[in-house]
């Protein structure tokens, strides 16, 4: 592999940022494909793929969302075009003759993982996902807001009804009104962030 150009790094990482404004262009369904299709790809615990993305597109779901958001949180949800909830199944497992069909035994070997470590193996993954996700997104020129201010057990029992899935994170997504960004908080420099040994 190649270095990817400047420009590239600049939109994904130097220039991008967590936005809070939203301009009133929508995503169309076909770009929402296009970023899972991207995002699948990122590597997880033996192909795991545990995490799940519920897209929170129409006003009907972003008001059924809305009760389950910290205050500080409402007003960019709503504004936002599309609100993506990061879950992950807590069913994972079952899906593992389909991901790694040479070990089917890791169905029950996962399935029968102590409560603690399948919660760490469970949350670590959809945390890795959702990095992927948002690099994915950058790179089709979309904009991200992050968010971990919500009732988890309320999104879980209100928006991912029925589906088993257990909530980690919100991000919304949309083209950010740059306008309004402000200046970009500082972050540890190496030295005091990092080690070689």
């Amino acid at each position: 592999m190649s270095p990817l150009h400047p420009s590239a790094l600049d939109q994904l990482f130097v220039e991008a940022r967590t936005l809070n404004h939203w301009l009133p262009e929508g995503i169309s369904d076909e770009l929402i494909r296009q970023l899972y299709e991207l995002t699948k790809l990122g590597a997880t615990t033996t192909n795991s793929h545990p995490t799940r993305f519920f897209f929170v597109k129409s006003h009907a779901a972003k008001e059924q969302l809305k009760p389950a958001l910290s205050a500080g949180n409402v007003d960019k949800t709503m504004a936002a075009p599309l609100t993506v909830v990061v879950a992950f199944d807590p069913l994972f497992h079952e899906k593992m003759t389909t991901l790694f069909p040479a070990r089917p035994q890791l169905v029950a070997a996962l399935g029968a993982m102590p409560a603690d470590q399948r919660e760490f193996t469970l949350v670590q993954n959809s945390g890795l996902e959702a990095g992927y996700f948002m690099i994915a997104a950058r790179a089709l020129g979309l904009d991200c807001g992050p968010m971990a201010g919500f009732e988890r057990g309320q999104v879980d029992a209100t928006v991912l009804a029925g589906t088993g899935w257990k909530s980690v994170l919100l991000i919304n997504l949309g083209y950010g009104d740059r306008s309004k960004l402000h200046p970009r908080l500082p972050r540890l420099d190496f030295e005091q962030a990092c080690r070689i040994a």
